[in-house]
């Protein structure tokens, strides 16, 4: 049996440190700096309050965005209650801790002098990117942008909560074509996102659709589509006979008809893909594939321009997209022409620092979300609303329903004078822009302090949990107003909130009156995790029971577990 702590003698503690000190240990160590922020959910609860005057609705039926204004630590556990692996795609752009007093921890900013700059960093982000991992989907993909300053420790962290087998890639994004002429040494022109999944077996990432110049290589056509001429001999990686030995077989062609067949007839000239310094190469098709090819012309068979000899290529027909790159290079992909020169026409003035390009974070969306039309999309380092913007502009394209979640502190008034505002007039339409409808909801996020007995606790956390409910259940449509109970409703269901089990008799009774048989999710308050079960069976409409707050507090717990600290109730 090993010793405890105490039956070891100095001189053996004293080896064991020297030990530890002498191992060697892969991966990120920093000092843990607590953050006040994390400290405060101990003694306060998270909830969020709707500021109703803030909605947009412009689309019936449509699916509703929202932006949460609040420390995205409080906002990222409401949503670990409302939206535990709903979400399809995270796009975060975190502070890049340049030193340059961009940021905030404990209240203090954080500047290059500041000897736990790096730590600070590391533990801010560890705490949210764990909250942010639990709401994805097991398809789900995310993304952080960065630059060099912690482009490394980012990447260990991303391995560490994410795990290195789920690393989809990392992409060199020139975001300023110009450069940053102050650098010392190179004048830095891109920036970096960071790309990881839930689950990289599950995981898909979408081709970008060709653009104007890349359509133009496809300068033939036929009855079926575009094509350009590929050469059917492989060349470059794995193109050599022990590479993919299948691949090298003979073609039979017909010299006076270029007729091409696999079986060997007489007078038909062989042709195995030997390149002009006479080395065994490979078809880039496999043996089925140039069967069906030559028997439906997608192989074209010319004589050689040198008069001997034949050259033979495959009909490559346009795609819809093109798999994209590892460096992505666009003039659209410009901060300064499609970020600050975009929110300048918006508002008139400058009202906000380094803005991402639009375009950029679109067609990183693109990939991300894939053919997913109704994907959900979340930014919770929001800043100035592009992703929002972008989500709108990607539906505007092609009719999809993709929603977005923002989350974004209200420093300098950020929230309410720049996240907002932009995302209204896409929606509603600036200049001589059109808008793009679309509904939008506006919440705040809020905290329960602990009261004197767990109960009380309990029942002030229920009693302003309605806005929590309703964003989980996407139902903002009130269908009954009491004291006792609320109902909310959507096309596709109801969700109703019973504040006191007395009034269980009153619900059922008020939903018996209904004129449709559309299903209802029903929280009942509980100062255990009781569902009141026996009390349903009489009624008639699909149903789901689910205790409040024992629900809530249970996410509570498993925050704070993962945090090591406890939480009381």
């Amino acid at each position: 049996m090993p010793k405890t702590l105490e039956e070891y003698t100095k001189d053996e503690l004293i080896e064991i440190i020297k030990n530890l000190k002498r191992r060697k240990k892969f991966g990120l160590v920093w000092e843990d700096k607590p953050e006040e922020i994390v400290r405060q959910v101990e003694a306060e609860l998270p909830v969020i309050e709707e500021v109703p005057e803030r909605a947009i609705e412009k689309l019936k039926d449509a699916p509703t965005n929202f932006v949460i204004e609040g420390d995205n630590y409080h906002s990222l556990s409401v949503l670990n209650y409302t939206h535990t692996g709903k979400v399809d795609v995270i796009y975060a752009d975190p502070p890049y801790n340049t030193g340059s007093n961009t940021w905030v921890y404990n209240n203090r900013i954080v500047d290059s002098n500041d000897t736990y700059r790096h730590s600070k960093w590391l533990t801010f982000m560890r705490e949210r990117l764990t909250l942010a991992k639990q709401l994805l989907k097991e398809t789900g993909i995310i993304t952080v942008t960065i630059d060099d300053y912690e482009l490394f420790t980012l990447g260990m962290l991303m391995d560490e909560i994410f795990g290195e087998e789920n690393k989809v890639g990392v992409l060199a994004v020139e975001n300023n074509p110009r450069g940053r002429t102050a650098n010392r040494f190179y004048a830095t022109s891109h920036e970096y996102y960071v790309v990881y999944a839930k689950n990289a077996k599950l995981a898909t990432i979408s081709n970008l659709p060709l653009t104007e110049e890349q359509k133009k290589v496809f300068k033939y056509e036929d009855e079926i589509s575009p094509y350009r001429m590929r050469g059917m001999r492989k060349s470059g990686a794995d193109s050599r006979r022990k590479d993919r030995p299948k691949q090298f077989y003979p073609i039979y062609i017909n010299p006076e008809t270029l007729q091409g067949s696999l079986e060997k007839h007489d007078g038909w000239d062989e042709i195995l893909p030997i390149d002009n310094t006479g080395s065994e190469r490979v078809w880039i098709i496999g043996t089925e594939r140039c069967k069906e090819f030559l028997e439906d012309g997608t192989i074209i068979i010319n004589k050689a321009k040198s008069g001997s000899g034949y050259s033979l290529f495959v009909k490559d027909r346009i795609k819809a997209g093109r798999k994209a790159r590892t460096v992505w290079v666009d003039p659209r992909y410009d901060t300064s022409s499609h970020g600050a020169t975009l929110l300048l026409k918006m508002f008139g003035e400058k009202v906000f620092d380094y803005p991402k390009s639009l375009w950029a974070v679109r067609d990183f969306l693109y990939t991300a979300a894939g053919e997913n039309k109704e994907a959900l999309i979340l930014d919770f380092f929001a800043g100035s609303g592009t992703t929002g913007h972008a989500v709108l502009e990607l539906n505007k394209e092609d009719g999809g329903k993709r929603q977005f979640i923002l989350c974004t502190n209200n420093e300098n008034g950020i929230a309410e004078n720049v996240t907002y505002p932009r995302v209204k007039n896409v929606i509603d339409g600036y200049s001589k822009y059109e808008g793009i409808k679309s509904n939008l909801r506006y919440f705040k996020t809020a905290l329960v302090s602990k009261q004197q007995t767990d109960d009380q606790t309990r029942i002030e956390l229920v009693a302003r949990s309605t806005d929590m409910i309703c964003l989980r259940e996407d139902t903002f449509e009130m269908v009954i107003d009491t004291k006792l109970f609320k109902v909310f409703g959507n096309t596709d269901h109801y969700a109703a909130i019973v504040f006191e089990p007395d009034a269980i008799v009153l619900l059922k009774d008020a939903l018996a009156k209904l004129d449709d048989d559309k299903p209802i999710h029903i929280y009942v308050f509980s100062l255990s995790n009781d569902t009141y079960e026996s009390d349903f069976t009489d009624i008639e409409r699909e149903h789901e029971l689910r205790p409040i707050p024992e629900s809530i507090l249970e996410v509570y717990r498993r925050i704070h577990k993962a945090q090591g600290e406890e939480l009381g109730l």
